[in-house]
């Protein structure tokens, strides 16, 4: 028997290429779910929140694969911008195969209704980085590392978008530009302080969340 991640999983990957011609709609979520196997009337009880719950359940699902992808490397031997790097590169290869959705699920939460939901994800997927990359800091370096990561994240997933070159060579060429110029500027911290202050506090038990930490390299 299939479990509720399992099923949620199923019916969200089967609804994606729906997406690209239907938008992030009720009817691409209804044919999503058919093509899954399973009667239409399940959508609503495995996504009782919608269309939000669904784009909340696609970032969950491409953290968890990016996480996945970053097991398989050899983080304790790169530098921790490197590593942070890799994070998101391994986010968006997660996505590549479904980045016409992106698209879409994009725009659905640039909605104003959805502002809190879009912090909030965008929040989760920086954190599971960063831990990823050794970070447990808990004190002001904590927000400081994820405000700096966080337009570097965002640029990257729009170049990304509109990306042409072969393998995405030009993102991540961008990327790597990108973490250059920002991770090492310190004077950002006070400028970051003040745009992170309603994001969620450092909760206890972090590092359980997502693995052991990594020893730093600088």
């Amino acid at each position: 028997m299939q479990d509720q991640q399992d099923i949620r999983d199923a019916i969200l990957l089967s609804t994606l290429p729906h997406v690209a011609f239907d938008g992030w709609t009720h009817k691409a979520l209804e044919a999503g779910t058919r093509d899954a196997g399973f009667e239409p009337e399940l959508r609503l009880r495995v996504f009782p929140g919608g269309l939000r719950e669904v784009a909340e359940h696609f970032s969950e699902y491409a953290d968890r694969r990016m996480l996945a992808a970053l097991d398989g490397l050899d983080l304790d031997e790169m530098k921790v911008r490197d590593r942070v790097a890799a994070g998101v590169r391994a986010r968006l290869e997660a996505l590549t195969p479904h980045r016409e959705a992106v698209r879409y699920v994009l725009a659905y939460l640039a909605l104003p209704t959805n502002g809190g939901t879009v912090l909030r994800l965008t929040f989760n997927t920086l954190n599971a980085i960063w831990y990823a990359a050794g970070d447990t800091a808990t004190d002001f370096n904590y927000y400081t590392k994820r405000g700096l990561l966080a337009p570097v994240y965002m640029s990257t997933v729009l170049y990304w978008l509109s990306d042409t070159s072969e393998g995405y060579a030009d993102t991540w060429d961008f990327l790597d530009r990108r973490i250059g110029d920002v991770l090492k500027i310190p004077m950002m911290q006070a400028r970051v302080k003040n745009l992170l202050k309603d994001f969620p506090r450092p909760y206890k038990g972090t590092g359980r969340s997502f693995g052991r930490p990594l020893r730093s390299r600088g």
